[in-house]
Formats: structure tokens, sequence, C-alpha cells
């Protein structure tokens, strides 16, 4: 039997069937860019002040005065969470005509009895809007966006066993369609309650699809097409589907109709099920090897390539399985001194990448400017960016890419403090170099974490990694927040976070040119800025090679 990757180049690496194939399981990952930051224009909150009861025998001079003016930042507004006692505003306007006349400092305040007026300008209305989710309730607005992401940290324990289980096939249309179903409910919830349990239920179908597509197209094709399907094929179908939400949002100013009209697009991958083939990897592990060997011969047809007569035997299948079952638990990463220190600096750089990608992404509306054209350059500026890291892995060794793209990404988060108000649009520019930073650190990171591993514990290393990403998108809502407070305090924020990230990569060893490290054992060293290794380890190796058998590892990046 040939070696599996041997197999799939003997089939040709990029014959006409992996082309469309490459384009298909690209695109299923495309509704998960707009489904993913559709909060950002579902849960925005539009212009509001207390609303002030028609009934009442005001002009509207009297009425306009009914809500006190604060002042926020430089100027002052009306207030969103007070007004004036209305029986005290009933009495004064008949003794007082003019309102001008009497001063309103002494007059007693109160809480918004009769809820609140919102403005029209933007949206129709918002989650915000028809919830009342302002003041004392404000939290539950950032409740709805990281309960999202608590769906996405269940779906990343999940969403490997299931695969591994059921199959990636099976698990990528299985998501794809509860993605579907759950956007579309989520636009008749009834309440804020029904719209976070639905919301937590589509970020877990969100990750699962996703991952289910990474790891299938991984394990179909060659080696050397991985690391281009994995940043320019699922990564820039996420940014197109990211470019697609303002386009869409700009026209459909209701959230319910917005949602459902986004979730539609679910429904076009159903023909996609008799074109996309189950993993053959997978099926030769269950020992369904005529599966997987018709597989072959079918791609090997549409190829215009003659397979051997012979593609396994059952020797090999049997290695191929008892590799697949080795015994080894989350314990071994904390094994030696070495490894937990990695795995230290790992879940720290995952968690601040996150918060920054996550904040950056979520702060749009909060940007000077349009901001359906801000979130449209948000996912734009994500294109380049993927398009930059699989440059970086093809070309520069792992540790200059990414603490260069996050020293990038962070160091212009400090200068926006010091753009004067009439040049806003400098400023969002320099949001978007940050954004830019944060994207193509976000592809690095998965190649060069799936290095650092070794293969015994590889799955559990990149896993916990993960998880550590997921908890940062929690938070990540309430990073943005702080703007309320201080218009610059999340980029100085992320942007600090992003630089401390950036020292600590270079703690860690380099990777590229290096042989994948098997055992524990046989892991780089730290210390200090310089890697410490064996002769044998630090061999150079074919440049695509190595980074072909990178991208391998990754596949399975997401299964623990």
């Amino acid at each position: 039997m040939q070696d599996y990757d041997e197999i799939t180049a003997l089939l040709r690496e990029w014959g006409p069937y992996q082309k469309i194939l490459f384009f298909v399981l690209s695109l299923t990952v495309f509704p998960n860019g707009f489904c993913g930051m559709s909060i950002v224009f579902v849960g925005d909150i539009p212009e509001h002040r207390c609303f002030v009861p028609e009934n009442l025998n005001l002009s509207e001079a009297w009425r306009n005065r009914t809500i006190p003016l604060v002042l926020e930042g430089d100027k002052l507004q009306y207030s969103k969470c007070r007004r004036y006692r209305v029986d005290v505003i009933m009495n004064l306007s008949e003794t007082f005509p003019d309102p001008d006349s009497f001063n309103m400092s002494d007059v007693e305040q109160e809480p918004c009895l009769d809820g609140w007026e919102y403005s029209k300008d933007q949206y129709i209305s918002t989650i915000v809007s028809e919830w009342d989710l302002v003041c004392s309730n404000d939290w539950k607005g950032l409740f709805s966006m990281s309960v999202f992401f608590m769906g996405v940290l269940v779906g990343s324990f999940t969403s490997g066993q299931l695969s591994d289980r059921f199959g990636r096939k099976l698990v990528l249309f299985g998501n794809l369609a509860l993605h579907t179903a759950f956007s579309m409910l989520q636009a008749f919830s009834p309440n804020w309650e029904i719209f976070c349990l639905l919301n937590f239920l589509i970020g877990l179908a969100h990750i699962s699809n996703y991952v289910a597509a990474f790891v299938l197209g991984s394990e179909i094709l060659a080696k050397s097409i991985r690391i281009k399907y994995c940043t320019l094929g699922v990564c820039n179908s996420y940014a197109l589907g990211y470019m697609i939400l303002p386009l869409v949002a700009y026209f459909i100013r209701s959230w319910r109709m917005l949602l459902f009209t986004l979730s539609l697009p679910g429904l076009l991958y159903i023909p996609l099920w008799w074109f996309i083939p189950e993993s053959p990897r997978w099926l030769l592990l269950k020992g369904r090897v005529q599966e997987a060997e018709a597989i072959f011969r079918h791609i090997a047809k549409r190829n215009g390539v003659t397979p051997p007569e012979v593609l396994f035997n059952d020797l090999k299948l049997e290695d191929m399985k008892a590799s697949s079952k080795q015994p080894y638990a989350f314990i071994h990463l904390v094994k030696t001194r070495n490894i937990r220190t990695i795995v230290i600096i790992n879940l720290l750089v995952w968690m601040i990448l996150a918060i920054g990608y996550f904040g950056l992404s979520l702060s749009t509306p909060n940007l000077h400017g349009d901001g359906y054209l801000n979130c449209f350059f948000s996912g734009a500026i994500e294109v380049p960016a993927h398009v930059a890291a699989w440059f970086f892995l093809q070309r520069f060794p792992r540790k200059i890419s990414l603490s260069g793209t996050l020293l990038l990404g962070g160091i212009v988060l400090f200068f926006i403090q010091l753009i004067p108000s009439s040049l806003s649009a400098l400023a969002t520019v320099l949001v978007m170099i940050g954004k830019f930073g944060a994207t193509s650190s976000f592809s690095i990171v998965y190649v060069y974490t799936a290095e650092l591993f070794p293969t015994t514990v590889r799955n559990m290393g990149v896993g916990l990694s993960s998880m550590a990403c997921r908890l940062g998108g929690i938070i990540s809502p309430y990073i943005f927040y702080l703007g309320i407070h201080h218009e610059f305090l999340p980029f100085i924020l992320i942007g600090g976070l992003t630089l401390l990230s950036t020292i600590l990569i270079l703690f860690l060893p380099e990777t590229l040119n290096v042989p994948i490290p098997d055992t524990i054992d046989q892991m780089q060293k730290m210390k200090g800025f310089k890697c410490r290794s064996t002769d044998r380890y630090h061999s150079p190796v074919n440049r695509s090679e190595a980074t072909g058998e990178n991208y391998m590892m990754v596949s399975k990046k997401e299964e623990n």
C-alpha cells in the first residue's frame, strides 16, 4: 500500500476534481461570515431617550426640557436613562410658559418609568429597541453577544468527537441544517431569553460546521494544497460572507427580517450532499475500505488518472488504526516544564488574539463614519490579510511572521487616540490596519501551534488553545463596551494586550524547516529567545513537504 498522502498525490494533487471540491468546500463556510457577525446590526443600540407620554398637556418646548442634558465626552446630549419628574414638569409648565425662564438644576430626576423612544434614522428595529436592552438592562445586549461565543466554546468540545464518531460529511451537513434552522427560528423569537438560547445553539452549529469543513478538506485534498485551502479557501470564504453582511443589512433595517434573509442561503447547500464525498481517511480508520477505495477511484476517473489496482493492504490499515488510538490525556500537556510553558504561552496568545479580533469586529458600529461601510471594510480587510498569512507561511519563519503581524496590529491602535476628531477617517484606517494584523495572526497561529506540539498530543494542544480562543471571544463584547466610558480605552487595551503577546511569542522555539516532533521528549526546548534541540531535529527539510505536513496536522486541530 502507498502512504495515504502518496495516494492522494497519485490522483493528481490539483486536478479538475480537486479544484471544484476546493471551491465547494470553501463555499460551505460562506454563511458563517454573515451569520456570525450579524449581531453587529441586530444588537446595535439606536439613539434613545426617555419616553414622555403623549397625553401630557405639554408644549413642545417643555417636552424637550423634560429630558436633562448631560455631558458625554465633549458634547452636551440628552440623557438616555433619566428624566425630570413628570408631575413637577406639569406644574412648572403651568407657571412658566417659557421653560428657558426657569433653572432646572433643582428639579428632581427619575428613571424612564414609561420606557424609551428610539431613533428610526438608522434602524426600524433591533433587539435593543424591541426589548429595551438599555440603561439598567444594557448588560443583556452584551450577554446576547457573549452567549453566541459560549455556544462556540461548547461546539469546540463536541464537534471533533461527533466528527470522529459519525463522519466529517454527516457533521458538516447536519450542522449546516441546524445553523439554517436555528437562524430562521431566531427571527421569530418572542422574547430576549429565547433569542439568547437560539444564539447559543447557532454558535454551537457555527463552529461545528466550520471545523467539519476544515477537517474534511484537509483530509481529502493533497498536502501541497492544504495551506492554500485553509487560508485562501476557507478563511477567505468566511471573509466574503462577512463582506455581504453590511450590504444586506443596509437594505433590511428590521432585525427579524434581516436574520430570516441571512438564513435563506443555507437552503442552497442541500444539493451539495450528492457532490461532496466523505473523508477517505476517516473511512479507512473505521474499516470501511471499499467505500474509501470507491471515492479514490471516482476522483481518479474525474481527473483522467488510472489508479493502482491495489490501493491498501490490511497491514498498513492496522498500523493506521493503531496510531489513531494512542492513549494520551490532557495530563501529558503538563508533563514537563518545557511543554507546560509552551502551553501557557499558547493559551495567552490565543485568548488575546480572540479578544483583539472580535473586539475590533464588534466595535465597527462605534467607529466614526457610516457603520455599514465600516463593517464592509472590516470584512474586506480580511481577504488581503489571509493572502498575506499564506505568503508569510511560505517564505518566513513562524515567529517572525506571527510576532510581526501582531506588532503591526497592536502598535497602530495606540496612535488612534492621537488622531484629532477632524481626521476621523484616518482613525478608521488605523483600526482596519489593526484588524489586518489580528486576522493574519489568526491564520498563522493555527499552523505554528500545530507545529509546536508533538504528534502524540497535537490535537489536544491545539484544541486546548482553541478553547482559550473561545473564552477570549466571550470576553470581547465587554472590551468594546468600555468605549462608552472612554472612547479610546478599548483600542488602548487591545493594543497593549497584543504587544504583550508579541513579546511572549519571542520565547517560543522556531519550527520552520524543523521536522515535526512525534513525542514530548522530541519537542524543542525553550531557552530565552533561542531554541535548543538535537542535531537530528535541526536538519533542514524540503520546505514544501514541511508546510504540507504541518497543515495536515492542523486539519484535526479542534477534534479535542
